[in-house]
Protein backbone atom coordinates (compact mmCIF):
# COMPACT_ATOMS: atom_id res chain seq x y z
CA UNK A 1 0.00 0.00 0.00
CA UNK A 2 1.48 3.60 -0.80
CA UNK A 3 0.84 6.86 1.00
CA UNK A 4 0.34 9.72 -1.40
CA UNK A 5 -1.02 9.29 -4.72
CA UNK A 6 1.17 11.93 -6.61
CA UNK A 7 3.82 10.74 -9.42
CA UNK A 8 6.45 9.40 -6.96
CA UNK A 9 3.69 6.86 -5.53
CA UNK A 10 3.68 5.53 -9.41
CA UNK A 11 7.14 5.48 -9.86
CA UNK A 12 7.37 3.65 -6.25
CA UNK A 13 4.93 0.97 -7.79
CA UNK A 14 6.45 0.98 -11.41
CA UNK A 15 9.51 -0.44 -9.16
CA UNK A 16 7.88 -2.59 -6.99
CA UNK A 17 6.14 -4.38 -10.00
CA UNK A 18 9.40 -4.28 -11.52
CA UNK A 19 10.91 -6.70 -8.71
CA UNK A 20 7.84 -8.48 -8.45
CA UNK A 21 6.09 -7.40 -5.80
CA UNK A 22 2.01 -7.31 -5.35
CA UNK A 23 1.03 -3.34 -4.88
CA UNK A 24 -2.39 -3.50 -3.95
CA UNK A 25 -3.18 0.62 -4.62
CA UNK A 26 -2.63 3.54 -2.55
CA UNK A 27 -4.26 5.82 -0.29
CA UNK A 28 -4.86 9.76 0.05
CA UNK A 29 -6.13 12.64 1.32
CA UNK A 30 -7.79 14.29 -1.38
CA UNK A 31 -11.58 12.91 -1.13
CA UNK A 32 -12.43 13.55 -4.93
CA UNK A 33 -9.34 11.11 -5.75
CA UNK A 34 -10.76 8.46 -3.98
CA UNK A 35 -12.57 5.48 -6.07
CA UNK A 36 -10.01 7.16 -9.41
CA UNK A 37 -7.13 5.71 -10.50
CA UNK A 38 -3.74 7.69 -10.55
CA UNK A 39 -1.79 8.03 -13.73
CA UNK A 40 -4.46 5.89 -15.62
CA UNK A 41 -3.37 2.65 -13.98
CA UNK A 42 -2.71 2.91 -9.77
CA UNK A 43 -5.96 2.45 -8.07
CA UNK A 44 -6.70 5.49 -5.26
CA UNK A 45 -8.84 3.26 -2.40
CA UNK A 46 -9.43 5.45 -0.29
CA UNK A 47 -7.85 7.54 2.79
CA UNK A 48 -5.19 7.03 5.46
CA UNK A 49 -7.23 5.37 7.85
CA UNK A 50 -8.20 2.28 5.44
CA UNK A 51 -3.89 1.53 6.71
CA UNK A 52 -5.84 0.53 9.76
CA UNK A 53 -8.09 -1.77 8.76
CA UNK A 54 -5.47 -3.61 6.32
CA UNK A 55 -3.27 -4.54 9.08
CA UNK A 56 -1.29 -7.08 6.68
CA UNK A 57 -0.28 -3.99 4.02
CA UNK A 58 2.94 -3.23 4.23
CA UNK A 59 3.31 0.63 3.75
CA UNK A 60 5.74 3.22 1.86
CA UNK A 61 4.82 6.67 1.81
CA UNK A 62 5.80 8.76 -1.31
CA UNK A 63 5.32 11.96 -0.60
CA UNK A 64 7.76 13.71 -2.56
CA UNK A 65 9.48 15.43 0.35
CA UNK A 66 10.65 14.49 3.00
CA UNK A 67 9.28 16.96 5.76
CA UNK A 68 5.67 15.80 4.74
CA UNK A 69 7.12 12.38 4.58
CA UNK A 70 7.76 12.91 8.18
CA UNK A 71 4.44 14.15 8.90
CA UNK A 72 2.49 11.68 7.43
CA UNK A 73 4.82 8.99 9.17
CA UNK A 74 3.34 10.44 12.76
CA UNK A 75 -0.26 10.75 11.41
CA UNK A 76 0.39 7.20 10.76
CA UNK A 77 1.08 6.41 13.86
CA UNK A 78 -1.27 7.52 15.55
CA UNK A 79 -3.35 5.48 13.30
CA UNK A 80 -1.83 2.41 14.91
CA UNK A 81 0.71 1.88 11.84
CA UNK A 82 3.95 1.15 13.45
CA UNK A 83 7.37 0.78 11.98
CA UNK A 84 7.00 -2.54 11.35
CA UNK A 85 4.78 -2.07 8.79
CA UNK A 86 6.98 0.05 6.33
CA UNK A 87 9.35 -1.80 3.81
CA UNK A 88 11.88 -0.66 1.32
CA UNK A 89 11.37 -1.00 -2.52
CA UNK A 90 14.47 -1.00 -4.36
CA UNK A 91 14.08 -1.11 -8.63
CA UNK A 92 15.95 -4.45 -9.51
CA UNK A 93 18.69 -2.84 -11.84
CA UNK A 94 19.65 -1.83 -7.63
CA UNK A 95 22.80 -3.38 -6.89
CA UNK A 96 22.77 -3.15 -2.65
CA UNK A 97 26.26 -4.84 -1.75
CA UNK A 98 26.54 -6.98 1.81
CA UNK A 99 28.29 -3.74 3.57
CA UNK A 100 25.14 -1.53 2.34
CA UNK A 101 22.08 -1.21 4.38
CA UNK A 102 18.80 0.26 3.52
CA UNK A 103 16.03 0.95 6.12
CA UNK A 104 12.06 0.60 5.93
CA UNK A 105 10.15 2.56 3.95
CA UNK A 106 12.95 3.98 1.61
CA UNK A 107 12.43 3.81 -2.19
CA UNK A 108 15.49 3.31 -4.42
CA UNK A 109 14.13 3.89 -7.84
CA UNK A 110 15.69 2.41 -10.83
CA UNK A 111 19.85 2.97 -11.93
CA UNK A 112 20.92 4.37 -8.03
CA UNK A 113 24.59 2.79 -7.38
CA UNK A 114 25.74 2.26 -3.62
CA UNK A 115 29.43 1.70 -4.15
CA UNK A 116 30.38 0.03 -0.24
CA UNK A 117 29.78 0.63 3.18
CA UNK A 118 26.73 2.95 2.14
CA UNK A 119 23.84 3.73 4.89
CA UNK A 120 20.40 4.91 3.70
CA UNK A 121 18.03 5.13 6.87
CA UNK A 122 14.29 5.05 6.80
CA UNK A 123 11.98 6.77 4.58
CA UNK A 124 14.74 7.99 2.07
CA UNK A 125 13.34 8.58 -1.42
CA UNK A 126 16.41 7.83 -3.91
CA UNK A 127 15.71 9.13 -7.48
CA UNK A 128 16.90 7.37 -10.43
CA UNK A 129 20.95 7.04 -11.56
CA UNK A 130 21.95 8.84 -7.76
CA UNK A 131 25.22 7.64 -7.06
CA UNK A 132 26.64 7.16 -3.74
CA UNK A 133 30.11 6.20 -2.85
CA UNK A 134 32.18 4.58 -0.24
CA UNK A 135 30.92 4.90 3.54
CA UNK A 136 28.20 7.82 2.87
CA UNK A 137 25.37 7.56 5.43
CA UNK A 138 21.86 9.35 4.37
CA UNK A 139 20.10 9.67 7.26
CA UNK A 140 15.92 8.91 7.57
CA UNK A 141 13.43 11.03 5.77
CA UNK A 142 16.46 12.86 2.96
CA UNK A 143 15.30 12.82 -0.58
CA UNK A 144 18.24 12.47 -3.33
CA UNK A 145 16.73 13.47 -6.59
CA UNK A 146 17.89 12.38 -9.94
CA UNK A 147 21.72 12.46 -10.90
CA UNK A 148 22.56 13.47 -7.31
CA UNK A 149 26.58 12.43 -6.60
CA UNK A 150 28.05 12.00 -3.09
CA UNK A 151 31.68 11.83 -3.00
CA UNK A 152 33.30 9.50 -0.07
CA UNK A 153 32.36 9.50 3.41
CA UNK A 154 29.62 12.34 2.82
CA UNK A 155 26.74 12.21 5.39
CA UNK A 156 23.00 13.96 4.69
CA UNK A 157 21.08 15.00 7.23
CA UNK A 158 17.74 14.02 8.88
CA UNK A 159 15.46 15.42 5.94
CA UNK A 160 17.43 17.35 3.66
CA UNK A 161 16.86 17.85 -0.24
CA UNK A 162 19.52 17.15 -2.71
CA UNK A 163 17.86 18.93 -6.25
CA UNK A 164 18.46 17.33 -9.23
CA UNK A 165 22.17 16.57 -10.48
CA UNK A 166 23.70 18.17 -7.58
CA UNK A 167 27.26 16.59 -6.38
CA UNK A 168 28.68 16.53 -2.81
CA UNK A 169 32.34 17.14 -2.41
CA UNK A 170 33.77 13.75 -0.46
CA UNK A 171 33.53 14.07 3.29
CA UNK A 172 31.00 16.74 3.36
CA UNK A 173 27.92 17.11 5.57
CA UNK A 174 24.81 18.66 4.40
CA UNK A 175 22.71 19.31 7.74
CA UNK A 176 19.67 18.37 9.33
CA UNK A 177 16.92 20.21 7.04
CA UNK A 178 19.19 21.84 4.17
CA UNK A 179 18.46 22.17 0.83
CA UNK A 180 21.18 22.00 -2.08
CA UNK A 181 19.93 23.01 -4.99
CA UNK A 182 19.16 22.00 -8.40
CA UNK A 183 23.10 21.52 -9.90
CA UNK A 184 24.46 22.48 -7.36
CA UNK A 185 28.42 21.92 -6.45
CA UNK A 186 28.73 21.21 -2.29
CA UNK A 187 32.36 22.19 -1.77
CA UNK A 188 31.52 22.53 1.76
CA UNK A 189 29.83 21.73 4.90
CA UNK A 190 26.00 23.01 4.57
CA UNK A 191 24.34 24.35 8.03
CA UNK A 192 21.28 22.88 9.08
CA UNK A 193 17.72 24.35 7.60
CA UNK A 194 19.68 26.43 4.78
CA UNK A 195 18.91 26.61 1.49
CA UNK A 196 22.41 26.83 -0.98
CA UNK A 197 22.66 26.61 -4.71
CA UNK A 198 25.22 27.10 -7.48
CA UNK A 199 28.67 26.12 -8.75
CA UNK A 200 30.66 26.00 -6.14
CA UNK A 201 27.42 25.84 -3.62
CA UNK A 202 27.04 29.30 -1.60
CA UNK A 203 23.57 30.39 0.78
CA UNK A 204 20.92 31.55 -1.34
CA UNK A 205 18.64 34.37 -0.02
CA UNK A 206 14.78 35.08 -0.57
CA UNK A 207 14.61 31.41 -1.43
CA UNK A 208 11.69 29.90 -0.76
CA UNK A 209 11.88 26.48 1.02
CA UNK A 210 10.10 23.03 0.81
CA UNK A 211 6.93 22.55 2.35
Amino acid sequence: MLVAAGGLALETAEAARAGGLSVEGCVDDDEGRWGTLAGGWLEVLGGLDLLAVRPDSPVVVCAGHGRVRERLVRRLRALGVGPERYTSVVHPSVDVPQSCSVGPGSVLLAGVVLTASVTVGRHVVVMPHVTLTHDDVVDDFATLCAGVRLGGGVHVGRGAYLGMASSVREKSTVGEGATLGMGGALLTDLPADEVWGGVPARPLTGTPRHP
